[in-house]
């Protein structure tokens, strides 16, 4: 499979340090890599994407998705977060076998790329045995998707907790696939299993992933206490999801520390988790992210994400949230992204040496035609039926609107 192209023709969309629109230039891509933008290039023994009449911006990132819950796609539409817990977790995903896992996992991380989304952190709390785990693993390197894979051990023996993650970091020898703590504690789970966690991220120089702060005021101070009295802020570097009852004080604690948050518009409101601490947390420097989370009881495109978050941000009482604009929620939903899962780096944008990961999208469909402002037509216009091209580390993924056989 090819990994060099030039792209023409298109009105290009660059994300750092800020979104911005370049207008119709090109895009170079070289063994995997944005190697120029800008206009009239040319490049001898290279395919070209005929770009015109699309939109060429980065792919999506997504910070926080239980994606082996895919083929249970709805089964909670109307619940709470205790219904989800009792229902999804207790009851139904103990019945997941390692090939439920795969399946699951190849299912989601394919609809993922059909709507743009080039990396996702996978929150797998569904890993029973490590035959679960290299099910959940071999699904995400086989779909050709930018992952993080956030390790939850589901064994019963704590004691193996940290040698099973040791293996799985040993074993992630590949580009496209890295490594996380999705840690269950400290705010779920017994508070040992928490500090191991934390010890093992900090052994294997990883980043956490946890859910704190979407489970009531008290909940989220006794969170960071912990967290305090372990030594654990600031070092590993944590991702905090659904962090919205932390105080404008807390906020502070977590941008000293160095922390960042993964914010899941739809389900925090739709499962009663809080309401979205987005603006609040960019108005503390603290890098903020989308998520869809579980599409057991939301949608699973960055689109609707974004969507979600600009009118909630934009509805805050007394005006509060009117400065969020649709390039702040392109911002998140790309390098943000990008940032929160610590791939700055390597992909978000179209800095010249990153890895190209690329999306292009559709002008001519009933819902982008006319579009006069390019960033909030993508924002607030574009759904997946726009999605005409995928790209990850320059392999085409999508083309013409198909997924390829991947």
């Amino acid at each position: 499979m090819s990994n060099s192209w030039i792209i023409k023709n298109g009105v290009v969309i660059d994300t750092e340090p800020q979104p911005v629109v370049l207008g119709e230039v090109d895009v170079l891509v070289r063994e995997g890599r944005i190697a120029a933008v800008g206009p009239d290039l040319t490049a001898e023994g290279v395919a070209e994407i005929d770009a015109t009449g699309m939109i060429v911006l980065p792919g999506f990132v997504d910070s926080h998705r239980h994606t082996w819950q895919s083929t249970i796609r709805a089964v909670a539409p109307d619940t709470t977060l205790g219904g989800y817990v009792e229902h999804v977790l207790g009851e139904l995903g103990p019945r997941f076998g390692p090939g439920d896992v795969h399946a699951g996992i190849a299912a989601g991380a394919r609809e993922c790329l059909d709507s743009g989304i080039t990396t996702m952190l996978d929150w797998s709390h569904v890993q029973f045995t490590p035959e679960h785990t290299d099910a959940a693993v071999d699904a995400l390197t086989a779909s050709g998707i930018r992952a993080v894979f956030g390790f939850c051990y589901g064994g019963t023996d704590q004691d193996q907790m940290a040698p099973e993650g040791r293996r799985v970091r040993e074993a992630l020898t590949g580009d496209l696939v890295s490594m996380a703590v999705a840690a269950f504690g400290p705010e779920f789970g017994d508070l040992a299993r928490a500090a191991g966690e934390w010890r093992l991220a900090q052994e294997l120089d990883l980043t956490v992933s946890v859910h704190m702060g979407g489970h009531g005021a008290e909940s989220a101070e006794r969170g960071l206490a912990f967290l305090d009295a372990h030594g654990f802020m600031g070092g590993p570097r944590t991702t905090y999801i659904h962090a919205n009852y932390y105080t404008d004080e807390h906020l502070k604690r977590i941008a000293d520390s160095g922390g960042s948050v993964s914010v899941s518009p739809f389900s925090e409101m739709a499962l009663a988790i809080g309401y979205p601490v987005t603006g609040r947390a960019r108005e503390f420097g603290i890098p903020a992210s989308f998520s869809a989370d579980a599409v057991t009881s939301g949608p699973g495109d960055m689109f609707g994400m974004m969507r979600t978050a600009h009118a909630l941000e934009r509805g805050r009482p007394e005006g509060a949230g009117l400065g969020f604009t649709t390039r702040d929620a392109l911002r998140m939903a790309t390098i943000e992204g990008a940032e929160v899962v610590g791939l700055a780096d390597v992909t978000g944008s179209l800095r010249v040496g990153k890895q190209a990961d690329l999306q292009l999208l559709r002008t001519d469909t009933p819902s982008m035609a006319g579009a006069q402002d390019v960033i909030g037509a993508v924002v607030l216009n574009a759904d997946t039926s726009a999605v005409d091209t995928v790209m990850v580390s320059g392999r085409v993924l999508k083309r013409a609107g198909r997924l390829a056989s991947v």
